[in-house]
């Protein structure tokens, strides 16, 4: 989808309903996402973000903008950096889809998760910072921002297996051994359900982050279609992937020297975590097994979409076959379980 696919001059008189405006607004295409179709919205003195639905057949419950706008919402004026949503349009009839227009914020996007061009000593700080964000989030008690309805509470494992279970399983794609074998391990190696409950990004990772033009620090967390009630260690499961992966597997840290690029280790980035989070059990081999099993399934997804033709990257037909390698990233966290099943604190 490119620009011209948005019908401007619609977007141009729901625009100046709102804000100050005249002419058609100028829009720009952000590049890499996979899901929500995303652009940078110049109007008047204003300059916004618009994402949206993408257009043709979705799955229920996917691409909800309406969750991330919400959940950003929210989180506005806590200790968790988001940008200002401003409005959600939830009448398909205009732009096609339902969208939301956010404030833009001025930083740095990284796709690569060793953060090139980034000196030694920022890219460690970054990386903690990343951490202690991530912390802040997790300490934030839904009922005080007014979500204690975004999610079910307790079970989330459990809840969260079926679903990306069930989503793989409705796949117009080939079977994955390694996913099969998931979808049986994952729910009979669970941890017991210690009751913990957070506000859960569901994709908090280095590519969904804004950092400070020049200082090694977060200033917008981004991307919250996936955002829930559910499990703090999910979250952290799913920021262990970089260490779990290459770099041709979603710009990963194994097979390169990462260690010399000032990056701390995953045990480093867990324990400043810990330090500054709610009092929260060990990561366990399970959590980064289930948070690579769900990142499988996205990518199955994405897969789908591709051949449906409504994918929102052209990349989209190449990620495709990154499930069944996050499938084998898994299956390989598994190996370290011990004889009992139910895992041991993971060691670099």
């Amino acid at each position: 989808m490119t620009s011209a696919a948005l019908d401007i001059a619609a977007l141009a008189a729901w625009l100046a309903a709102r804000i100050p405006g005249t002419g058609l607004p100028n829009l720009t295409r952000i590049g890499g996402g996979q899901s929500n179709p995303t652009w940078f919205v110049d109007w008047g003195g204003a300059r916004l973000v618009l994402r949206k639905k993408p257009d043709g057949p979705i799955l229920p419950g996917a691409h909800a903008v309406e969750r991330e706008f919400r959940v950003m919402r929210a989180l506005w004026g806590s200790d968790v950096p988001v940008p200002r949503a401003l409005w959600l349009e939830e009448d398909a009839t205009i732009l096609g889809t339902p969208f939301y227009l956010m404030e833009r914020l001025e930083g740095r996007v990284f796709s690569d998760t060793a953060l090139p061009g980034v000196t030694q000593e920022d890219r460690r700080a970054m990386y903690l910072d990343m951490a202690r964000v991530l912390a802040r989030l997790h300490a934030v008690r839904p009922e005080a921002v007014g979500l204690s309805d975004f999610g079910k509470p307790g079970n989330y494992f459990a809840r969260q297996i079926a679903r990306w279970s069930k989503q793989y399983q409705g796949s117009t794609g080939k079977r994955i051994a390694a996913l099969d074998h998931l979808v049986e391990w994952l729910p009979a190696n669970m941890p017991e359900d210690d009751g913990a409950v957070s506000i859960a990004h569901g994709d908090f990772r280095v590519g969904n982050l804004m950092w400070h033009e020049t200082e090694p620090r977060v200033i917008g967390v981004l991307d919250w279609e996936l955002s829930t009630l559910g499990h703090p260690l999910a979250d952290l499961g799913f920021c262990a992937i970089p260490w779990h992966s290459s770099e041709n597997e979603y710009a990963g840290l194994l097979g390169r020297d990462w260690q010399g690029a000032g990056i701390p280790s995953r045990d480093e980035f867990v324990a400043e975590y810990i330090s500054n989070a709610r009092p929260t059990g060990p990561l366990l081999p399970f959590h980064i097994a289930f948070a690579l099993f769900r990142f499988a399934v996205i990518f199955v997804g994405i897969a789908d979409r591709a051949r449906a033709g409504s994918a929102a990257s052209t990349e989209a037909a190449s990620l495709g076959p990154l499930a069944e390698r996050f499938a084998a990233r898994a299956i390989a966290v598994i190996e370290t379980q011990d004889p009992a099943g139910r895992g041991h604190d993971v060691a670099l």
